[in-house]
């Protein structure tokens, strides 16, 4: 896959959100392997460990340090780097903070891309948009049946409601801007990528059950479990990254077919409580103990959230590679890598990247 990906990203130019979050860090890297010329765009990176420096993601970008709501600056931003493809990650992505900051989860999320979404129109060539949405937007019913990109989108709590408002923003400028029976007169495909709960290596946010576990493993503390019957479909972040780019590469090729949303997760028996996420990664580390701590005050989030991912499997040719015990042990031995030898990540984060794509 990765000379296939090569041939369409090599000299490109990328605009990328969020480029130093998690999985924007990392698709900033691979981004850089593949040969791609990168402006990134999103918050300054926060806190002392972020996967962002520990890759010298400054000297793989131009960056630009700026707030999706600052219309201006990202509509001019947008315009300077004159894009080919724009990969729009860029969110408050915690359930549990939308609680605390629900009307700027919807600025951010919703109002946020349309604010990309603006600055794609002023792009005076051919342009192709990977937007990044959740698997959360489906109205859950928790029913044990897989959702599908047809199903009813929807939300209970803030970050979800307001990625399923994105959604809606995103239809809404593909009929009115970028109508796929009038491609050749505007020249621009958008695709949506909707993700389940990946992990992998340099996350370290507030509230994500991999940072809480490698943090804990790490001080030699208790691992504390909220949830823990709550199935997920988990997934390392390559995967979801190699589907987006996969995406890219097919509106690139057929920008009216490929022109729609695709799920990216794993198979449904890879779908695991969080329990036994905590327990395969206890064994990865080879030591640790955990703990419930389950409250009637907290939050409402998830109980049950599988995805069907055929359409992606027909007709991207994507699939899942690894199993949820092997996207743990490559998680858990980033992190271990880490905290044995910070200075060589760069070196361990590129093997880990070929060695998935090769």
């Amino acid at each position: 896959m990765f000379d296939y990906l090569k041939k369409t990203y090599k000299g490109k130019k990328i605009f990328l959100t969020g480029h130093t979050g998690f999985k924007g860090s990392w698709l900033l890297k691979i981004l850089s392997m593949l040969e791609a010329d990168i402006t990134g765009y999103a918050l300054a990176p926060e806190g002392d460990l972020n996967l962002y420096h520990i890759i010298n993601g400054d000297k793989l970008c131009k960056s630009v340090m700026g707030d999706l709501r600052d219309r201006e600056k990202l509509r001019e931003s947008i315009k300077t780097c004159s894009p080919d493809f724009i990969f729009h990650l860029a969110a408050q992505p915690i359930v549990r903070t939308s609680y605390e900051i629900p009307s700027e989860t919807f600025e951010i999320n919703a109002i946020g891309t349309a604010n990309v979404l603006d600055g794609m129109r002023l792009v005076d060539k051919r342009c192709y948009g990977v937007f990044i949405t959740t698997d959360k937007v489906y109205h859950n019913y928790e029913w044990p049946y897989p959702y599908r990109e047809n199903d009813r989108l929807g939300g209970y709590d803030p970050y979800s409601a307001s990625k399923a408002c994105t959604e809606l923003v995103i239809d809404s400028y593909r009929n009115s801007f970028f109508n796929t029976n009038n491609y050749p007169n505007h020249l621009k495909a958008i695709a949506v990528g909707r993700a389940g709960n990946v992990i992998g290596g340099g996350d370290w946010a507030k509230d994500r059950l991999i940072p809480d576990i490698t943090r804990a493993l790490g001080n030699n503390q208790s691992i504390e479990i909220r949830n823990p019957r709550s199935v997920r479909p988990w997934q390392h972040v390559m995967e979801s990254l190699a589907g987006y780019l996969l995406l890219g590469a097919k509106l690139f090729e057929d920008p009216v077919k490929y022109s729609t949303a695709y799920n990216f997760g794993p198979y449904i028996n890879d779908a695991l409580p969080v329990k036994d996420m905590v327990e395969m990664a206890i064994s990865s580390w080879g030591k640790g103990h955990y703990y419930l701590n389950g409250s009637a005050n907290e939050p409402h989030e998830a109980g049950l959230l599988k995805l069907d991912i055929n359409k992606a499997i027909t007709e991207l040719g994507w699939r899942p590679k690894l199993q949820a015990s092997e996207a743990v042990k490559a998680t858990i031995d980033w992190y271990k890598g880490f905290y044995e030898n910070s200075e060589e990540m760069i070196e361990f984060t590129e093997k880990q990247i070929l060695k998935f794509f090769n």
